[in-house]
């Protein structure tokens, strides 16, 4: 039994594989199985999103003999003040290929003025895995924080440099990659469907 994570982001591939390592499941990423696929994310929520693309990779030909359990994940930031803004959009923010400092110094200048209380956000994650049954898991993952008031931090990847945890006083870029893994939201999420498949296998 193995998984096939969709995504090339090494990243998140990184965080995946810290997560599922004691389950003893061998974890490849797409391009690891020899899988290519553009899949187009139109859902409404984060869920519908992952689910989406979970469904798409498990109906390719090659993957259906492989016995392998397919999941994705559709994450981002919802910012309260922004009417949790950029959420479902958070990769297309100001364009696909718009890198993410230019993203982050926007979105920081969107919230210019905004007092600390009204500047509450959370990373959301969804996690869907199609198995080779057929069955389907979708899970959630959030983690609560602020927006900060400026860039800070090298670690993590994305929107982690503006996303201030008051409990830690930092951002999330900030912190050592094992407490992320601990307290972020693909860690949450991931921990549910890691619960979900040692039930199934």
């Amino acid at each position: 039994m193995k998984v096939i994570f969709a995504t090339g982001n090494s990243g998140k591939m990184e965080e995946i594989r810290t997560i599922m390592s004691d389950l003893g499941i061998e974890v490849l990423s797409m391009k690891e199985a020899g899988v290519e696929a553009d899949v187009e994310e139109d859902g409404a929520t984060f869920e519908e999103n992952a689910m989406i693309k979970a469904s798409a990779i498990a109906a390719l030909p090659q993957v259906k003999g492989m016995d392998a359990v397919v999941m994705a994940d559709d994450s981002g930031l919802e910012i309260d003040y922004l009417g949790k803004e950029p959420g479902v959009y958070s990769a297309r923010y100001a364009g696909r290929e718009t890198s993410y400092d230019i993203k982050n110094h926007l979105l920081l200048s969107r919230m210019k003025g905004v007092p600390d209380e009204k500047r509450t956000a959370r990373f959301v994650c969804a996690i869907a895995a199609v198995f080779p049954d057929g069955s389907r898991e979708v899970v959630r993952g959030t983690m609560e924080g602020r927006v900060a008031y400026e860039v800070a931090g090298e670690n993590g990847f994305g929107y982690d440099p503006i996303f201030y945890l008051p409990e830690y006083g930092c951002t999330s870029a900030e912190i050592s990659p094992e407490k992320k893994n601990e307290i972020s939201h693909r860690g949450k999420g991931l921990r549910l469907m890691r619960g979900i498949m040692e039930k199934k296998l």
